[in-house]
């Protein structure tokens, strides 16, 4: 077969959650079939320097790229099957298509987005909805709400979770831990301290998180430091009053996007990981964490605790006195904490980009009718 898939979002410098699910999909794709080609569409223009084509190598894979805006059907030329790895407008035709769905934010969190992007979404998903002839879910909690908001068959849908790379994400041993305390002592990070990982916008609750630092500082129940990774999202102004309301500034490190070498250091050193967010489609950072051996903490709604299970701590996202109650369990009690981390390595190991390729393949090939 002749399959395409929309690479755009890994042409980008600073890869995110459908970044690096499309790398790793690829990635994993070419490591396990030799059989069918692959065309990678590349949108990129010619000296665009805040984008650029990742080496991939030769054989059946090769990226197609785009510098003049013609568009997938133009560019591709015939193929079989069009994958876009996340909802996006859907320009072939001719061919089988499949849609990667992450989340459907805009239905179930709406507050967090414009008008504009709510009324874009819609144009999106209505025509993913009527074209796409597999839509693939990250999650059961996606395909809930895809089959909630547009009335699909069942068969048009199935669930295919994401994974984890193991060669960024993994517990650091005594030496390189080590190794690690210029980033600390270069961030002004003091331990022990918090993370929370993800851009920041209403939806990821960065504001309860605060007011449940607060709560722990002003109950001498944690003295330490809320390290915050993620770049600014949409309606983040306001929150350093809001800090400065709650007179936590001095416990507040926001660090914006880092390296991935940088995300396992504070992975690792973390006293636990809090991720209370209103709504997720899957939640990379949850399953990264746990690789790493931090103890998690997640929302008890969407996907988080889905992908959690039982080896984390689950909270009512609405509710600072629930986190902060976690929170202090956890840096309270070493036995809990060892024993999450424990969990937290165990079902980590249960999503892997390998399987995401392997079922992923699957799919090309029963709508490719193979």
């Amino acid at each position: 077969m002749r399959i395409a898939i929309n690479c755009r979002s890994i042409l980008s410098r600073k890869r995110t959650g459908v970044g690096r699910y499309t790398w790793h999909l690829v990635d994993q794709l070419k490591a396990i079939d030799q059989t069918n080609d692959y065309s990678l569409y590349a949108p990129r223009k010619f000296f665009d320097f805040k984008r650029t084509t990742p080496w991939i190598g030769g054989g059946n894979f090769k990226f197609k790229h785009d510098p003049f805006k013609a568009g997938p059907a133009k560019t591709l030329g015939n193929i079989d099957i069009y994958h876009s790895p996340s909802p996006d407008a859907l320009n072939v035709t001719g061919c089988k298509i499949i849609v990667t769905v992450h989340d459907l934010i805009y239905k179930t969190f709406p507050q967090g987005h414009t008008p504009a992007t709510i009324e874009t979404s819609e144009k999106q998903f209505r025509e993913i909805t009527q074209r796409a002839d597999k839509i693939i879910c990250c999650s059961e909690s996606t395909r809930r709400d895809l089959h909630e908001h547009f009335k699909l068959p069942q068969d048009r849908s199935c669930v295919i979770y994401q994974g984890v790379d193991r060669k960024v994400f993994y517990p650091m041993e005594e030496d390189p831990f080590y190794q690690a305390q210029w980033l600390m002592k270069a961030r002004g990070i003091s331990r022990p301290f918090l993370l929370f990982v993800g851009t920041i916008e209403p939806r990821k609750n960065l504001v309860n998180l605060l007011e449940a630092l607060a709560y722990l500082r002003e109950h001498k129940k944690f003295s330490g430091q809320l390290v915050v990774v993620g770049m600014k999202g949409w309606l983040s102004d306001g929150l350093k009053e809001f800090i400065g309301k709650l007179k936590i500034g001095s416990s507040v490190k926001f660090l914006g996007f880092v390296s991935d070498d940088e995300l396992r250091i504070l992975y690792n050193k973390a006293e636990a990981f809090v991720f209370p967010s209103f709504y997720e489609g899957f939640g990379f950072p949850i399953v990264e964490a746990m690789s790493c051996g931090a103890p998690v903490i997640t929302s008890n709604t969407s996907s988080c605790i889905e992908v959690a299970g039982e080896a984390a701590l689950s909270v009512s996202p609405r509710d600072p006195q629930s986190i902060a109650n976690a929170i202090a369990r956890i840096t309270g009690d070493r036995a809990l904490r060892e024993a999450l981390i424990e969990k937290g390595l165990k079902r980590s190991r249960d999503f892997s980009f390998e399987k995401t390729a392997q079922e992923t393949l699957q799919v090309y090939k029963e709508v490719g009718g193979q």
